[in-house]
């Protein structure tokens, strides 16, 4: 197979105009200021400068661009993560049987456990150099991003209608045809609105995620999560203010630049048969449009796109039945009890680690604060879903007002908790509040928009024919709602509340315990307990903090969420 370039291009009868020479000038520009400021990752840890921030306006475009860098190279391992490891986990039923319990466990995992068991690994890649902490806080940021865009490409991949399987098999597509052709397209909408959430949620952590600590030492990489951390340290509200400004322009111009342009594309593959409300192409791709190399050069991507997905190649032998065979239970028996082993063994390594420092009382502690946590959560998670699923609705059915409040909704899910805690904590105190009631909202802050994104999403790819045979037969009200839109947008939800409810249990690390200078506010809770282990350098309670979150997020996944999921699931299939 071979590519060759545009006739209109060869011909050279489609030449530069001046668009095409203002974009380039802009994508040179661009590279230009990535590569000076990468130039700050190849030094030693301590060079001048290296690890220092400063408080100076004037620093925070740099900063700026280190901090969207390392989160942009986090959504590029995010995305390999997602198509390897979703795909797995939703095509071998064996492998999900494995795979999306620990997804599970690891969206429970907290940043602040993860920094804890990888700095030392990441630092000894590259001893002694920026580079080995640049590593490490990308690992946090990939953390932060990558659970909720593998838990919507599964959930796409498992609820692909059940008669355009068929469609593939009556035009002997292969397997990887059928991936590229049919899955990818109709997985699209929803992975792009969860990768806009990814790249908040990045946000959300960053400073956290810009503080690298091994032992006693701290370093701190220069990025606007470190200038945040810095400013409330030292309690300079213009810092803060010019730090809630630099992140507003940099969400604004990779939302203008990137996501808009992005959201317009995937609205291609929505899947239905009859036209749907639409909204006017964003500015960025009239803009594309109007250059030539650059237009073509896209054109030209686009079809060595469409030729690798058109491969002719199948990973089995035999081509895909439309019905599934029967499963073994004997390989069933022999992988459960393969993968009971495996537990029994980790959970027997982690008992001996912590039970030489701990006592069965600390046990108790623990659970007693996550029962606590899981109240919080549970609280957050009704009242989330109360709001914005009727917002998300409205929005994911009328584009037009999604693009409009798409910037808004981004900014709002990147904010980090942190920059609230002066308001909070200053009125906790001046009131003389409770801080186990009034710091709970900080959890949800920025996981409620799990919810509304995947929501969103899954309104904009419901079918328009259904709306209209809807309302044909006069279906409104209550009963549009029960009988309509919510089966329509239920694995949407699901796949949302999910990473919500995963995230709430990772935020209550920054949310159950608030400073603002010398005051400090801390509520009664699991996260509050790992911070306070944290800080202390108390591995073994950090390690039952973990364990006990895991569990009880684990526990939450499958007695309610999984059950809902797996009924969403059938209904779609079936129907």
């Amino acid at each position: 197979m071979s590519f060759s370039l545009p006739a209109s291009l060869a011909s050279g009868r489609r030449l530069p105009n001046l668009w095409d020479i203002a974009a380039m000038i802009c994508v040179f520009g661009a590279l230009i200021a990535v590569a000076h400021v990468a130039r700050g990752t190849m030094v030693p840890i301590d060079a001048p400068g290296a690890t220092e921030i400063s408080l100076d306006p004037w620093n925070l475009p740099e900063y700026a661009v280190r901090t969207t860098l390392r989160m942009f190279a986090a959504l590029v391992a995010s995305l390999l993560f997602t198509f390897t490891y979703g795909t797995a986990a939703a095509k071998s039923r064996r492998a999900g049987l494995v795979l999306v319990p620990i997804l599970d466990i690891l969206q429970s995992v907290p940043i602040l456990g993860f920094l804890t068991f990888t700095v030392v690994f990441f630092m000894n890649l590259f001893p002694g150099q920026v580079l080995g902490l640049e590593l490490a806080s990308i690992f946090a940021i990939f953390t932060s991003q990558a659970w909720n865009m593998a838990f919507s490409l599964y959930q796409s991949l498992k609820t692909v209608p059940a008669d355009l399987h068929e469609a593939t098999v009556a035009f002997h597509l292969t397997g990887w045809q059928r991936f590229w052709r049919l899955e990818v397209p109709f997985a699209v909408p929803g992975l792009v609105w969860n990768t806009m959430m990814s790249m908040s949620g990045g946000w959300f952590f960053v400073v956290a995620s810009e503080a690298v600590s091994v032992g006693d030492n701290t370093w701190k990489l220069p990025g606007i999560g470190s200038y945040v951390a810095l400013a409330l340290e030292q309690r300079d509200i213009a810092a803060v203010a010019w730090a809630i400004a630099a992140m507003l322009a940099v969400i604004l111009a990779y939302d203008q630049l990137l996501f808009r342009p992005l959201v317009a594309w995937s609205a291609r593959f929505k899947f239905e048969t009859t036209a749907g409300a639409t909204a006017d192409d964003p500015w960025m791709l009239r803009l594309l449009r109007r250059t030539r190399v650059l237009q073509l050069t896209g054109d030209f991507v686009g079809r060595t796109a469409t030729s690798f997905g058109g491969l002719r190649l199948s990973f089995s032998r035999k081509p895909r039945q439309a019905v599934e065979t029967k499963p073994n239970r004997a390989v069933d028996i022999v992988c459960g009890v393969l993968l009971t082993a495996v537990l029994i063994w980790i959970a027997w390594v982690v008992v001996a680690f912590a039970s030489a420092q701990l006592a069965w009382s600390d046990l108790l502690e623990a659970v007693g604060l996550g029962l606590i946590t899981l109240l919080r959560v549970v609280v957050l998670m009704v009242v989330a879903s109360l709001i914005w699923v009727p917002i998300g609705v409205w929005l994911g059915l009328r584009p037009v007002w999604a693009r409009r409040a798409q910037p808004v909704a981004q900014f709002l899910a990147a904010f980090p908790a942190n920059l609230l805690f002066p308001p909070f904590v200053l009125i906790i105190v001046h009131f003389h509040l409770s801080a186990d009631i009034w710091l709970t909202p900080l959890m949800v802050l920025g996981t409620q928009w799990y919810i509304l994104f995947n929501v969103i999403a899954g309104a904009a790819a419901f079918p328009g024919d259904l709306r209209e045979a809807a309302a044909n037969f006069r279906v409104g009200g209550f009963l549009w709602w029960r009988k309509v839109m919510l089966p329509g947008i239920l694995t949407y939800y699901v796949t949302g509340a999910i990473t919500a409810s995963g995230g709430s249990w990772n935020a209550a690390i920054v949310a159950e315990v608030a400073s603002w200078g010398d005051t400090k506010l801390v509520a009664h809770g699991l996260g509050a307990y790992i911070a306070g282990a944290t800080d202390r350098g108390d591995m073994a309670r950090v390690v039952l903090g973990v364990v006990v979150m895991s569990t009880f997020v684990l526990l939450f996944n499958r007695l309610l969420w999984r059950p809902l999921y797996a009924f969403a699931q059938r209904r779609l299939t079936l129907g």
